[in-house]
C-alpha cells in the first residue's frame, strides 16, 4: 500500500534530522577539541581585556593622586619633594601624566635658575608624539622662552613659525607664539612684521589684558594703530546687531499698540 504524500513528507524530515545529526556528530568528533579551545580563547581574550581596562583605570587614579601629592608638596613649599614625586611620576606615567609630571618640574628648575635643565625637559615634552599637538605647542612655546637669550632671532622665528602661520584650525597658543616671534623680528630690525604681529594679537579675542595692552602699545609704536582697527570692528559688530535690535523692538511695540487700542476699546 502506498504511503500519502504527509507520511512521505514525514519520512523526509525524519531522513533529514538524522543526516544532520550525523553530520554534526562528525564535526564535533574531528573538530571539537578545536571549537572549545577557541571559544576558550575567546572567553580568556575578552576577560583580558576587561582586566587590563580595569588596570588602566586604576593606574590612572594612582597617577592623578601622586600628581596631587606632588603640586601639595609644592603648595607648602617642599620642592625637592614635590620633585622626586614628579620624576616618578615621569618615569612611570601615562604619556599625559607624564608630561604634566615634566613640565611642572621644569617650571620649579625655572624658579631656581637652572634654565637649561628646564629646557631640555620642556623640549622631552615637544617631541613627544604621543602626546595631544596643543600640548607639544605649549612646551615648545616654554622651551623658547626658557632658551630666548641664547637664541638667535631667526632660531625663534623659524622654530614659532607653524604655530604663528597655522590657519585651519589655527595654534591654540597663536599669542603666546606670536608675542615671541614678533619680539625676534623687532630684533633684527623687521619692525613691519613685528608691528603686524602685534596688532593680530591685539585684536584677539579672549587673550590676556596684559598682553593685549603690551600688544596696543607695541604696535601703536611701530605705525600699526591696532586701538582704532578694533574700535572698527567694534562699530561694525555693533551696526550689524542694531537692524536686529530694532526689529525686536518693532515686535514688541506692536503687541502693545494692540492692547492700547483694546484698552480705548472696553473705556
Amino acid at each position: 500500500m502506498a504511503l500519502s504524500p504527509t507520511n512521505d513528507a514525514a519520512l523526509l524530515q525524519e531522513v533529514d534530522e538524522a543526516v544532520r545529526k550525523d553530520q554534526l556528530d562528525t564535526i564535533m568528533q574531528r573538530y571539537g577539541r578545536w571549537i572549545l579551545g577557541g571559544v576558550l580563547a575567546a572567553l580568556l581574550a575578552f576577560g583580558g581585556y576587561l582586566f587590563w581596562g580595569h588596570r588602566q583605570d586604576a593606574a590612572r587614579g594612582e597617577q592623578a593622586e601622586e600628581l596631587i601629592a606632588a603640586f601639595e608638596k609644592l603648595g607648602t613649599n617642599q620642592p625637592r619633594a614635590a620633585t622626586t614625586e614628579l620624576q616618578k611620576l615621569a618615569a612611570e606615567g601615562n604619556p599625559a601624566y607624564r608630561a604634566v609630571a615634566q613640565m611642572q618640574e621644569a617650571n620649579i628648575k625655572a624658579q631656581t635658575g637652572d634654565l637649561k635643565a628646564a629646557a631640555a625637559l620642556m623640549a622631552k615634552v615637544a617631541a613627544d608624539t604621543k602626546l595631544d599637538q596643543s600640548l607639544r605647542d605649549l612646551a615648545l612655546i616654554r622651551q623658547t622662552a626658557f632658551e630666548y637669550d641664547t637664541l638667535k632671532p631667526e632660531a625663534v622665528i623659524a622654530r614659532l613659525k607653524p604655530m604663528v602661520d597655522a590657519k585651519d584650525p589655527a595654534s591654540s597658543w597663536f599669542a603666546s607664539a606670536a608675542e615671541l616671534s614678533a619680539t625676534a623680528h623687532y630684533q633684527l630690525g623687521q619692525f613691519d612684521q613685528a608691528g603686524a604681529l602685534y596688532g593680530r594679537i591685539a585684536k584677539l579675542p579672549g587673550v590676556a589684558k596684559s598682553l593685549q595692552s603690551r600688544s596696543v602699545q607695541m604696535a601703536g609704536m611701530l605705525g600699526v594703530d591696532a586701538v582704532a582697527d578694533k574700535a572698527a570692528e567694534s562699530a561694525a559688530t555693533e551696526q550689524k546687531a542694531a537692524p536686529s535690535a530694532a526689529g525686536d523692538q518693532k515686535g514688541s511695540a506692536a503687541p502693545k499698540a494692540a492692547a492700547a487700542g483694546k484698552a480705548e476699546e472696553a473705556k
